[in-house]
């Protein structure tokens, strides 16, 4: 617990010292390296306040505006990773794959997690009859609707036929977009997405499965945009059983998706996405599911 508090204050620390440096939304300085790396504040007003979202933004080769990607990351279930967590590097190899197809990249880090700071709005807390994953999602999906609109106005950037992927809780926030109009998106992936698992830091243990799985219904009954769903068979977050009752639950109510339930990924397959040789595995299932959406 002593450790805990030391990472703690000094994730506090440094916090504060990145928002006390932030400037104004925009730019921070100029790009550099071959994916032209910037970070970039990106503003949202909540109830009338103005949070400032930690993201990075990586670009292909050339200078024509270039098709987007916004990269929703997930939550880890402990505070001190979550303090710790950062935007997906331009090198990594899930960039790499969109760079090297001509997608500028656009990874932020929504409220309370990271440089971004703040209270966690897409978090319910203690396990209990109120939980409302309708509600969790749809608050992960405001942070993220910023991160698009804002891409829109980047020079470099195409403002429409954009693609939404996101990992864990951030495949539950895209879910959560596409029940809202978008018209700025036009292709939505899901990788291992939900949220509560890990509950009390014990793998395969979700608070209140059977409300994730009904929320999926809820999110489906508005969601417009075809989506592409992928889960694997050892995903220690959100096992099979639960995926596909998920997915019964989102089509029942009217959502479409192509989806997936891939053999095991390493140790564990929900860090597919972000994990080493991920890549092959999923990135034919994008290609292909990009291939069938519109591009502007």
């Amino acid at each position: 617990m002593r450790w805990l508090s030391v990472v703690a204050i000094a994730a506090a620390i440094f916090l504060s010292g990145a928002v006390a440096a932030q400037q104004a939304p925009g730019p921070v300085g100029a790009p550099t390296g071959p994916w032209r790396e910037q970070i970039y504040w990106i503003p949202i007003n909540v109830n009338g306040q103005q949070h400032l979202l930690y993201t990075r933004v990586c670009r292909p080769p050339g200078d024509a505006p270039a098709r987007v990607v916004v990269i929703a990351h997930g939550t880890p279930p402990e505070a001190a990773a979550r303090a710790r967590m950062a935007p997906v590097s331009c090198d990594s190899e899930t960039a790499r794959w969109f760079l090297d197809r001509g997608f500028v990249v656009v990874a932020g880090m929504r409220r309370g997690y990271g440089a971004t700071g703040g209270t966690m709005d897409d978090w319910n807390g203690p396990c209990g009859g109120e939980r409302d994953y309708t509600r969790n999602g749809r608050a992960a999906a405001a942070d993220i609707a910023a991160t698009v609109d804002y891409a829109a106005t980047l020079p470099f950037a195409k403002p429409a036929g954009m693609v939404l992927v996101g990992q864990s809780a951030g495949g539950w926030g895209s879910i959560a977009y596409n029940s809202q109009p978008h018209p700025r998106i036009t292709a939505i992936v899901n990788m291992a997405g939900g949220t509560g698992g890990h509950f009390n830091q014990v793998a395969n243990n979700i608070c209140m499965a059977e409300r994730l799985e009904s929320d999926a219904g809820v999110l489906g009954r508005t969601a417009t945009t075809p989506m592409l769903w992928i889960y694997t068979e050892n995903d220690s977050f959100f096992a099979p059983p639960v995926a596909a009752a998920m997915y019964a639950a989102y089509a029942a109510a009217g959502g479409r998706a192509e989806f997936y339930q891939l053999g095991a990924f390493g140790n564990d397959g929900h860090q597919l996405f972000f994990g080493h040789g991920g890549s092959a595995i999923w990135g034919p299932l994008i290609e292909r599911y990009l291939a069938t959406r519109p591009a502007q």
